[in-house]
């Protein structure tokens, strides 16, 4: 099958800034993520762990300064080459990837409530999560209509193209869902409470119904192609990341509504936590051994290391939170202990995962521009192996 182009509209970029300027795509803002999640998920667990609160702090002050680093690295690279900026927004796979920006904000944002306080103050956390908040709302926004409206009218993809990025842009909403559910208590009258909270919940059906065609889309894909044996695998974690978000946004919205509803109302929507968190958290965790048994495949294979790690990380942090949702709300003793074995496989990755993008950042290895005539992965299928290797 040929390589369809990657966009229509063919950028230029002027060769005396190709070898000198960094390749800073959006999908850098993926580690803020990866980071933020793990101080974030760690400071709701249903445990006491000693030690557990300091070590939340430092990983928050380290992604809210990866935060700010990044933001000054891409105005930079934005005034200093802006043609290899406007580039990203027209790549096939790295277009998805501006949903990473405001879901950073808005993983900051929430730490800053749920981590920072202690340190920072009340009042300067709230101010500091609501301006993220705003920002990364709005800007989910932005990505949630724009990047698939592109998709549909400009940028050419082949039958096997689906892959987790396309997640990326839809799932902004679903972060503004759960961690505006945090902002509600700090709003002074209780019509603001319940416009946001209401607010919240539309946000929530914005990105669920996107995410669901999406994930069917990739699950045909996978059926019909077979995956990539690639760098791109590590994206069908992804995945995780809607299911995840939507279980705690569905909690989170749970325990906060009656302070901005009726209470006929506000129980229900502490039910609806529970009959829609449990079949997804089932769902999640098909997809959790379907996507680990294919990474460890790959894996096998010789899978590369780039910034797709990442995927490791965030989706298994909310589907952490979402678990710790279901035990608060359930008060089943599976989930408290699921969500501190999911911490447990999240802080590993995390690990694993920066050390070697800090390696790797070292040598300059991930701020390269893609080789002259890269495409995009081809899936491909083992037909039957076992049968033709005794053949």
């Amino acid at each position: 099958m040929n390589e369809a182009p990657a966009n229509l509209e063919v950028l230029a970029l002027d060769e005396s800034e190709k070898p000198t300027e960094k390749y800073l795509g959006p999908n850098w803002y993926a580690s803020v993520m990866g980071t933020g999640i793990v101080a974030n998920a760690g400071a709701s667990l249903p445990f006491d762990v000693p030690g557990l609160r300091l070590f939340c702090e430092v990983v928050w002050l380290l992604a809210a300064a990866m935060l700010v680093s990044l933001l000054v690295a891409t105005v930079r690279s934005w005034v200093r080459s802006p043609l290899l900026a406007r580039s990203y927004g027209h790549d096939v796979q790295m277009s998805h990837f501006y949903g990473a920006p405001p879901m950073a904000l808005m993983t900051v944002g929430a730490g800053a409530l749920l981590v920072a306080r202690s340190f920072l103050g009340l009042r300067v956390a709230v101010d500091l999560d609501w301006v993220l908040w705003t920002l990364g709302t709005v800007g989910g926004l932005i990505t949630a209509a724009l990047i698939p409206f592109r998709l549909f009218t400009e940028i050419q993809v082949r039958p096997d193209a689906a892959f987790g990025g396309w997640l990326m842009p839809v799932v902004p909403p679903m972060v503004s869902a759960s961690t505006g559910a945090l902002l509600i208590p700090y709003v002074s009258s209780l019509q603001g409470r319940s416009t946001l909270l209401y607010v919240c919940y539309a946000l929530f059906g914005m990105s669920f119904f996107a995410a669901i065609i999406i994930i069917s889309l990739i699950w045909s894909r996978l059926a019909h192609f077979g995956s990539s044996h690639t760098a791109r695998v590590p994206t069908l974690w992804i995945v995780l990341g809607p299911l995840g978000q939507s279980i705690t946004a569905a909690g989170l919205l749970g325990t906060q509504a009656h302070l901005a509803v009726a209470a006929p109302i506000a129980g229900a929507m502490g039910v609806f936590a529970i009959l829609f968190g449990v079949p997804v958290w089932g769902f999640a965790m098909l997809w959790s051994a379907l996507a680990l048994a294919l990474t460890i495949r790959t894996m096998r294979r010789g899978m590369p290391f780039s910034l797709s790690w990442w995927s490791f990380t965030f989706p298994v942090g909310v589907t952490v939170t979402g678990t710790i949702q279901l035990a608060l709300h359930t008060g089943v003793p599976l989930f408290r202990w699921a969500s501190a074995l999911g911490y447990v496989a999240l802080l590993i990755a995390w690990s694993v995962v920066f050390v070697k993008t800090t390696v790797a950042t070292r040598r300059g290895v991930l701020l390269r521009p893609p080789a002259p005539g890269s495409t995009t992965p081809v899936a491909s299928k083992d037909i039957y192996p076992r049968l033709r290797a005794s053949a």
